[in-house]
């Protein structure tokens, strides 16, 4: 991924961390048929909602995904989507889960998302301090 996303009139970066756990911590992707699903499931759906998937592990009982957002999607739309769909596609393809979720609940509720970004706080507040001294440069 580039450092930044160039839009028409916006520029910025948007990288995040997401991670979620299936209902109950059910181990369902011990089989790496079931978490090669998962990992095909998330890529489709991360390319239609414009999405760039910079890593991913599906462990047996969880989810970790550090991806690129649009810059008008919120982390809470990027989780819903892909744990909403996600759950949809994976009960679609294999049927068996429906013996271990037979309402149809794949994820847990809870989730954990977090901003990723290029520079750090220190180097923000430093730029920006820096931008303040330049001006005073040409004020004077």
């Amino acid at each position: 991924m580039e450092e930044y996303v160039r839009r028409s009139h916006s520029l910025g970066n948007n990288l995040h961390h997401f991670q979620w756990c299936t209902k109950y911590r059910y181990k369902m992707f011990r089989r790496i048929k079931y978490a090669e699903h998962c990992r095909n499931i998330l890529h489709m759906i991360a390319r239609e909602y414009n999405i760039s998937i910079e890593e991913l592990a599906v462990m047996p009982d969880h989810i970790h995904i550090v991806a690129g957002i649009p810059t008008d999607m919120s982390q809470s739309k990027a989780t819903q989507l892909l744990k909403g769909r996600s759950s949809y596609e994976l009960f679609r393809a294999i049927p068996e889960f429906r013996l271990r979720y037979p309402k149809g609940s794949l994820w847990s509720k809870g989730n954990f998302k977090a901003s990723i970004g290029i520079n750090t706080a220190d180097s923000v507040k430093k730029y920006i301090r820096e931008q303040q001294l330049n001006l005073n440069k040409f004020t004077n």
